[in-house]
C-alpha cells in the first residue's frame, strides 16, 4: 500500500485527524508509516484551516513500534529518498517526529492499547497526551541493544524527569496507565469507550481559541524545553508583541 494509505488525513472544519492506519499489525512503524506522517504533516502545516490536530491508532493499540519482523526480513523502504547512510537515515526519521513538534497547531494524542517504542516517541513529539485506562507504555530500544532514537531521550525527560526517564530506558520496562499518568507522561485518562470524545472535544476547545495567541503560545512553550529561562523569556516577549500588534499602543501608555 501506498504511504498514504497506512497514515490517513481527515479535516473537518478546524481540525485534523492523523489515524496510523496499519492495524493487522498494530500499526507497527514501517516505511510507509513513516512516509505517510511525513505528507500529513506537511499537508496540515500549509493548510490553514486547520487549528488543531488529532493523532490516533487505528484497531486494538496506538502503535505497538518498530516492526522488527518488517526490519529484519527486508529493512525500512523509504521509497525514492535516497539517503547517505545510517546517521542521515536516523536522523530523517527522527525529524518526521520533530514535524509535529513544529507544527504551528497543537496536536493531541489519543492513545489506546500500546504505546511502545518509536509509538511512544511519536506521541512524545504531540503536544498533549490522553490516553485509555487500558494503554500500556514502553521504551524498550536498549533491550533489543538499541538507543531511542527518534527523540526518546530528549524529549521524555523534559516530560517525566530525568529520573523517571532514564529508569525506562534503562530497564525497558512497560508501565501501565495509571503510572503514565501519575509521572506526567499522559495529561487525562479516560475509559476505553471515551477516549476519542473527549479527544475532540479537547481540539475543538482549542481550535476555538484565538489562533496567533495559541500559535505564538506553542511556540514560546516549545522554547522552554529547550533554552535557558532568560532566553526563554526573551521570546515569549517577543511572541506576545507580535500578537498585540497595534493594540499594545492601546494598552500601554509609554509617551
Amino acid at each position: 500500500m501506498a504511504p498514504e494509505e497506512k497514515v490517513l488525513l481527515e479535516v473537518e472544519g478546524k481540525v485534523a485527524t492523523i489515524t496510523l492506519n496499519r492495524p493487522e499489525r498494530a500499526n507497527a512503524m514501517n516505511g510507509d508509516i513513516w512516509l505517510g506522517l511525513e505528507e500529513a504533516a506537511k499537508k496540515i502545516r500549509y493548510n490553514p484551516e486547520v487549528k488543531a490536530a488529532v493523532m490516533k491508532g487505528a484497531g486494538n493499540s496506538f502503535c505497538s513500534g518498530l516492526d522488527l519482523k518488517a526490519v529484519v526480513s527486508e529493512g525500512i523502504s523509504l521509497r525514492d529518498h535516497t539517503l547517505r547512510g545510517g546517521y542521515e537515515t536516523l536522523a530523517f526519521l527522527s525529524s518526521i517526529f520533530t514535524r509535529y513538534e513544529k507544527l504551528p497547531v497543537p496536536v493531541i494524542a489519543a492513545i489506546h492499547g500500546g504505546c511502545i517504542g518509536v509509538g511512544m516517541e511519536l506521541a512524545l513529539a504531540c503536544d498533549i497526551r490522553i490516553a485509555s485506562e487500558n494503554s500500556v507504555f514502553s521504551i524498550p530500544e536498549v533491550v533489543h541493544n538499541l538507543v531511542p532514537d527518534c527523540g526518546g531521550t530528549q524529549r521524555l525527560p523534559r516530560i517525566v524527569g530525568p529520573g523517571m526517564a532514564k529508569e525506562l530506558v534503562f530497564t525497558g520496562r512497560r508501565i501501565s496507565a495509571e503510572e503514565a499518568m501519575r509521572t506526567g507522561l499522559v495529561n487525562h485518562l479516560y475509559a476505553e469507550d471515551d477516549l476519542m470524545e473527549e479527544a475532540y472535544r479537547m481540539v475543538s476547545e482549542i481550535a476555538e481559541m484565538p489562533e496567533a495567541a495559541v500559535q505564538a503560545s506553542k511556540r514560546a512553550l516549545n522554547i522552554a524545553m529547550s533554552s535557558s529561562m532568560e532566553d526563554g523569556l526573551q521570546y515569549e516577549t517577543s511572541e506576545a508583541e507580535k500578537v498585540l500588534g497595534d493594540r499594545a499602543r492601546h494598552i500601554f501608555h509609554n509617551e
